[in-house]
């Protein structure tokens, strides 16, 4: 071969020297250079296309082949920066790269003959492959032979046998030598030892080797000599050349005028590779026209070296049979001499062409250049692998398609001489998917299809591209009031589908959109578990419910966050008892009830009225009777606490009683209160006092004058109260009227004018002062409570006025 511009230039400089060695004459050696100049002409054109280098074989390893940065018209250092590498067909790599100065150098010495056998020119392609960006070159490094064998002959010595009535300008065929070089190192021509009777041909076959045959110039006389004895040389072209020798030895045999002739003179034959050892390729036959053993003809290879020779034939049948497993990657064809022999030692020569077929019998190879074993996620079109496919097998055996699983996110794109890009068809999730297994099958087209697969493990690592996510968008807690402080009350979950820093979530208190809630006092957040606690005891009674947002963020970078609510709600303890405003116990005087002895049952002689804190079943009051004066005269409704007459009165009554009533809640444990009720059995509401018994004797023995004074004294207390009655009565018209601006209006004073409304259970606010007017003979009375003692005491239903149960005729205003 020829170095190509970018080589070293030795290669040529050796053809050349080659080729001038040969010259006979100085106008001969002119053309030479000429044919040269014209043949390196034509190889730089093609090497526009692929670059190719010559290297002589058997050069010592690390010899200098190219500078491949000139070569491929790359900058200084950029084969550094862009991963350079030269890739082999298969697993041996011939050539390397200084890593200092990225020149091209042998790997290992270089055997021509054993890498092409006789093919020439001997070509061993490759691929400058450069990663970063992906770009490929094609080259090519043709082993130049040099003459390191000498000809070879199968035998030592030959044996002829000529009948000595042959007639001179016969030709007989000898035993060509073999020779491994090529070119002008190979085996060019035969010479004879010099004798009268005999000399050789150097004769070209059909697949360009050279024969020898032997010419008998002269006619032999057994008589005169009987045998003869010559040394056969064959020469190679090489400088100096080479040579091999064998002796001919020929015997004059007696008359024997017939020799064997073939059927044929050149036979062929297809065999398979792969057929069984020992099967039949073809039948060859030759006839002798002579009798007894002159006429008996036996079959031999004539061209053998038992060693290699894949074939065998029978000397009796001429059957031809296979004794060596072929390779057709080895050898694609054979080319065979049969001679025939008769018992007077003439012979016949035939020859069989044989032809191995293909069979696909080598499954394709895959190498693998460059892999990234992990990738990062949201990034389209990472390259992930660089390969390439073979298969030693030809023709459509050699074909190879690859592929990978339909269900993977990744292509496949075929590039130049059967390299390949293993590509993320887009952007991948790891958290759908942390890892792919990936399997790359190539498949030839042969019959029956061979495959290879190449598993690959490709890992996504982490982005931060998840923000927390809670379990809930809304917590509900529950705690009860009165709790201790710093007790735990709920828990906040978020979690983040990413990994590692990226999944560590941290919580924390978002600022309330209220900004008179004090959070920071209420309540604190653990950052690391979303454990919410308490930081001081929770009164229901001054705070029912309230809300905030938790934030959760991770510690990515950036960092992503999300919020949730928390709601809190305060359930309520029974931790208030009733408290009885009606009637008021701890006044300057207990109040006494009225009522006329003419009531009849179910006259409403008093109502109690009692308030609880708490709520819900903890503010449900019941009302109970405990002790009475006399019993069975008075009973106390249950849910309101209307104190009415049992039965009708009667004189026979006693004038006072004290009664004893029980408000209780349904808490658990239920709170109760007791109050004292007088009540006092009068005629009308004209007696102020309760008179005593025996008072009530004296009386009766009174004088009529007496009795008259009484009467005008009862007449003027009677009016004198009309009198106050009508006169608040007007005050209080005129204080509704200045409040709604029309009406009657509340009077003038230190009472606020909202009206708080009372429930069916007839709770109310504790701290509520209150006040008790008297109207005699009505059995009825009217109070009023004032503003509260103790402001901060949230009530139910502020705002809201209580109407008068007609049924009822107590009416209650509370300010």
């Amino acid at each position: 071969m020829v170095d190509v511009l970018m080589g070293t230039g030795k290669g040529f400089s050796s053809l050349g020297s080659d080729i001038m060695g040969m010259a006979q004459t100085k106008v001969h050696r002119k053309k030479r250079q000429v044919a040269i100049f014209i043949m390196w002409m034509l190889l730089w054109e093609a090497g526009s296309e692929s670059i190719q280098y010559s290297v002589l074989e058997e050069s010592e390893t690390g010899t200098f082949v190219a500078n491949l940065t000139k070569d491929l018209g790359l900058r200084r250092g950029e084969l550094a920066a862009r991963g350079a590498q030269v890739v082999f067909k298969g697993n041996r790599q011939y050539l390397q790269l200084d890593p200092k100065t990225y020149d091209l150098r042998l790997n290992e010495k270089l055997d021509r003959e054993e890498l092409c056998s006789s093919t020439e020119p001997c070509m061993l392609p490759f691929q400058v492959l450069l990663e970063n960006p992906l770009q490929f070159f094609q080259a090519a490094l043709g082993v130049t032979d040099i003459n390191d064998h000498a000809p070879e002959f199968p035998a030592r010595e030959m044996l002829l046998k000529i009948s000595e009535i042959t007639a001179p300008g016969k030709l007989f065929p000898l035993k060509m030598a073999q020779d491994l070089d090529v070119g002008i190192n190979s085996l060019q021509s035969y010479i004879i030892s010099s004798n009268p009777h005999f000399h050789v041909l150097t004769r070209n076959r059909s697949d360009g080797r050279k024969f020898p045959e032997l010419v008998l110039d002269k006619a032999l006389d057994r008589e005169e000599q009987p045998e003869f004895r010559l040394t056969l040389t064959a020469l190679d072209g090489g400088s100096p050349p080479r040579s091999g020798t064998t002796e001919i030895q020929i015997l004059v045999l007696d008359i024997n005028d017939n020799a064997p002739e073939f059927a044929q003179e050149l036979y062929e034959a297809q065999i398979p590779e792969n057929n069984s050892l020992g099967s039949l390729i073809i039948t060859v036959s030759a006839r002798d026209l002579d009798a007894g053993s002159f006429g008996e003809v036996s079959y031999a290879l004539f061209q053998v070296d038992d060693i290699n020779q894949p074939f065998e034939i029978n000397a009796i049948t001429g059957e031809i049979r296979l004794r060596k497993t072929l390779d057709f990657e080895e050898f694609q064809s054979y080319h065979l001499d049969i001679e025939a022999t008769d018992g007077g030692g003439l012979s016949g020569k035939s020859s069989l062409v044989i032809k191995v077929l293909d069979v696909n019998d080598n499954p394709p190879q895959l190498t693998m250049s460059s892999l990234i074993s992990s990738i990062p996620e949201n990034l389209p079109e990472i390259i992930v692998a660089v390969f390439s496919v073979s298969d030693a097998d030809s023709g459509q055996n050699q074909h190879v398609i690859c592929s990978i699983d339909d269900n993977l996110p990744f292509l496949l794109r075929p590039s130049v001489e059967n390299f390949y890009t293993l590509v993320t068809e887009g952007a991948l999730d790891r958290e759908s998917q942390a890892e792919y297994n990936i399997t790359i099958t190539v498949t030839d087209l042969g019959t029956p299809r061979l495959k290879t697969q190449h598993n690959l493990t490709v890992t996504v690592s982490d982005v931060n591209d998840n923000a927390p996510t809670f379990s809930q968008t809304t917590y509900t807690l529950r705690v009860r009031e009165n709790n201790s402080p710093a007790l735990h009350i709920g828990s906040v979950s978020a979690t983040d589908r990413d990994s590692g820093a990226n999944a560590q979530v941290t919580y924390s208190l978002l600022p309330p959109h209220d900004p008179q809630l004090p959070l920071g006092s209420l309540v604190s957040i653990n950052a690391d578990n979303g454990q919410l606690f308490a930081l001081r005891s929770l009164d229901f009674e001054a705070l029912q419910a309230f809300e905030f947002r938790v934030g959760a963020a991770d510690r990515g970078s950036p960092a992503l966050s999300s919020q949730a609510l928390v709601r809190v709600l305060v359930a309520d303890a029974n931790d208030n008892a009733p408290f009885v405003l009606y009637p008021l116990q701890n006044g300057s005087a207990p109040c006494t009830e009225l009522v006329p002895r003419a009531a009849e049952a179910g006259y409403l002689v008093a109502k109690v009225v009692a308030v609880d804190g708490d709520s819900g079943q903890n503010a449900w009051l019941s009302y109970q009777l405990l002790k009475a004066t006399e019993p069975g005269l008075f009973g106390v409704w249950a849910h309101n606490g209307e104190v009415r007459t049992a039965r009708p009165l009667s004189e026979r009554d006693a004038v006072k009683h004290r009664l004893l009533v029980l408000v209780r809640d349904h808490g658990e444990p239920p709170l109760s209160a007791s109050v004292t009720l007088h009540v006092l059995l009068v005629d009308g509401f004209s007696q102020p006092y309760l008179p005593l018994p025996d008072a009530a004797a004296a009386e009766a023995r009174a004088d009529p004058l007496t009795v008259y004074l009484v009467v005008a004294l009862a007449s003027v207390s009677s009016l004198f109260l009309f009198s106050v009655l009508v006169f608040v009565a007007v005050r209080l018209c005129r204080r509704r009227r200045a409040a709604s601006g029309g009406g009657c209006s509340v009077p003038e004073g230190p009472f606020p004018g909202h009206l708080v409304d009372v429930s069916g259970a007839g709770t109310l606010s504790q701290s509520y002062q209150y006040e008790v007017c008297l109207r005699g003979g009505s059995g009825t009375s009217e109070f009023k409570f004032l503003k509260p003692i103790i402001p901060n005491f949230p009530l139910q239903g502020t705002g809201k006025e209580m109407v008068e149960n007609p049924t009822v005729r107590d009416s209650f205003l509370f300010s």
